[in-house]
């Protein structure tokens, strides 16, 4: 198992490098670098200004040569500062994660809350009239774009009935709607697979076997189906943590959620490297992490997985 994390541990160097890098090479492909998205407000202004903010920025070195400064910056813990504020990016990003990472729980939070109990409702009624509104609002839900849901709360609960206010906040009442924009996909997602799991573990041979020895069908289902469902909810739920926390751009933008996703939209408009090399790396980091850490899990909890790693499948 420890060469297993160290193994892992070993790959996220290489697709940190490698994330990062092409990031910064496709950044550099557009016509208009910085400083010309800086002046373009201001009307017409000579080259001669424009190469002079370009050397005071280090965009007229090379780009092998700027991608290793930042990459050793980055090493010691400076991501530099960016081209548009000054601001040090490493505590520009600190200040966007708060928002984004409240908006993740309860994002998380309502969709176990939704998801688990109609995925479990939808099975035990296999085939019957809650069963099938039940599979028609899942697939509804995973139909509609999440902007659409999102303007569709808005306009119910912000602009009919007047629940919410149409900006978000910080507070929990500014982060409910968003939050559940983004639940309400996942929910339909989670259910479909939540469903199945279940159904799928009914009908194995141990459940038979377990009702026929006379053991009572709620604590089959509590003691042996319900757990079965823990790997399924593990790796669904690090799928979307990992989506989460890199920041739901289109939501924060909506609901105008001064998060990491509105940050990163703001920084690629404006041509802004190093924050946008800091979203990369956040974003990379953070799938890699879940990624390992959902593994660790699944790995105890399935003595399969187990089985497999000491046998050097992994």
């Amino acid at each position: 198992m420890n060469v297993y994390i160290k193994h892992r541990f070993l790959l996220l160097l290489p697709v940190l490098l490698g994330i990062t890098f092409f990031t910064f090479v496709l950044m550099q492909l557009p016509a208009d670098d910085t400083v010309d998205m800086m002046y373009k407000a201001s009307g017409a202004v000579s080259e001669t200004v424009k190469a002079a903010a370009r050397a005071e920025l280090g965009l007229d070195r090379p780009l092998l040569v700027r991608y290793l400064d930042w990459l050793l910056a980055v090493c010691s813990g400076d991501m530099g500062r960016s081209y548009i504020s000054g601001t040090p990016v490493t505590a520009l990003f600190v200040a966007k994660l708060q928002p984004t990472l409240y908006l993740t729980v309860l994002a998380l939070l309502l969709t176990a809350c939704i998801s688990v109990p109609l995925g479990i409702a939808a099975a035990l009624r296999h085939n019957r009239c809650c069963d099938h509104l039940i599979r028609c609002c899942a697939f509804l839900g995973n139909s509609l774009p999440g902007f659409f849901i999102a303007l569709l709360l808005l306009y119910c609960f912000a602009l009919k009935l007047n629940f919410f206010t149409v900006l978000g906040g910080s507070g929990f009442g500014g982060l409910l709607l968003p939050a559940l924009a983004l639940a309400i996909p996942m929910s339909a997602k989670y259910i479909r697979h939540i469903r199945s799991n279940i159904l799928e573990e009914i009908n194995r041979d141990y459940v038979a076997g377990a009702l026929v020895r006379g053991i009572p069908k709620a604590t089959v289902f509590r003691r042996f189906i319900l757990r079965s469902l823990g790997s399924t909810l593990i790796t669904l739920f690090s799928l979307s943590v990992g989506s989460l926390l890199g920041g739901t751009a289109i939501i924060e933008m909506i609901f105008m959620i001064d998060g990491i996703g509105k940050m990163a939209m703001d920084a690629i408009l404006m041509r802004d490297y190093p924050v946008v090399q800091a979203y990369v790396v956040w974003t990379a980091f953070i799938f890699t992490c879940v990624n390992l850490v959902t593994d660790l899990l699944l790995h105890q909890l399935e003595p399969q997985a187990r089985q497999f790693t000491k046998g050097g499948g992994w």
